[in-house]
């Protein structure tokens, strides 16, 4: 037990430190990683939903989208993945439709293609990005640490029994409490907090990512296993590390497209209007 302690520890400073690394950085490295974990997350996902042996044709177009997008990602157009995958899904779910394939194909392409969209774009290039993505690693991060120690010390009624039976409430509540706290406090080194905003968009991230967490804890559940895949010592898949994350980011994308449309389609930058600066 102390050994499986130690190198899960030991591999969650290291992937701390590379996504850290990678966000100081910004430009081609943040993107690297944004893709990475991108196609990482595509691989378990249809891993564990069996899409090569159901689907080889449909899982091979699954690829092609992500590398699309993985491509765009990377010569700085994000602006045109959203569309790329946006046609993606209609071939995919038409495809689905016409040969009676697996609708977690579709599925796939839109989980994994938001995890790097909506990753890529919260960084973006600008200082107020590298603090929007340090705001949201500290309100996830600290949702998902809380999250454990207060639920494994407190106890109590379980969150979602059916999906994840080790889940409580005092956990949820613990961990959203430490998730608007370190989010706060991550904005507030860099600059000062005039509002409850920030505050209600850590509550609502925290929120978030844990139900990226229960979504992930179904989909395991769904095809009865235990770990998204073995590629992290100690902790199991990239899945299963960056579930809350995917979510967040998603909801940050979201909220950033309705801030746009409401600007009448005005070129904003991701990061300062996530943080309202």
């Amino acid at each position: 037990m102390q050994t499986e302690l130690k190198l899960r520890i030991a591999s969650g400073v290291v992937l701390a430190a590379v996504a850290l690394g990678a966000t100081w950085f910004g430009g081609l490295a943040f993107q690297l990683l944004s893709v990475a974990i991108a196609l990482l997350v595509y691989y378990e996902w249809s891993t564990i939903t069996g899409l090569a042996e159901r689907d080889f044709q449909g899982n091979a177009f699954g690829w092609l989208s992500l590398a699309t997008i993985a491509a765009l990602i990377l010569l700085g157009n994000i602006g045109y993945s959203l569309p790329a995958l946006l046609l993606a899904v209609v071939i995919a779910v038409l495809w689905v439709s016409l040969k009676k394939g697996s609708w977690w194909l579709p599925g796939g392409i839109v989980y994994a293609g938001l995890t790097g969209i909506s990753l890529a774009a919260l960084r973006g290039a600008d200082n107020p990005g590298l603090v929007a993505t340090l705001f949201v690693f500290a309100v996830v991060w600290g949702t998902d640490i809380l999250a454990y120690f207060v639920g494994r010390a407190l106890g109590g009624p379980k969150l979602a029994p059916r999906i994840s039976p080790g889940k409580t409430w005092s956990g949820a509540i613990g961990g959203t409490v430490c998730g608007v706290l370190a989010g706060t406090a991550a904005f507030m080194a860099y600059f000062p907090l005039q509002d409850l905003r920030i505050p209600m968009l850590a509550l609502v991230l925290s929120v978030a990512s844990q139900i990226g967490d229960l979504f992930e804890s179904f989909i395991k559940r769904r095809f009865g296993v235990k770990d998204s895949s073995h590629l992290i010592p100690g902790h199991g898949g990239v899945m299963d590390r960056v579930d809350g994350l995917v979510f967040a980011c998603i909801a940050t994308l979201v909220l950033v497209l309705i801030q746009y449309v409401v600007s009448d389609g005005r070129q904003i930058a991701f990061g300062s209007v996530l943080l309202g600066l």
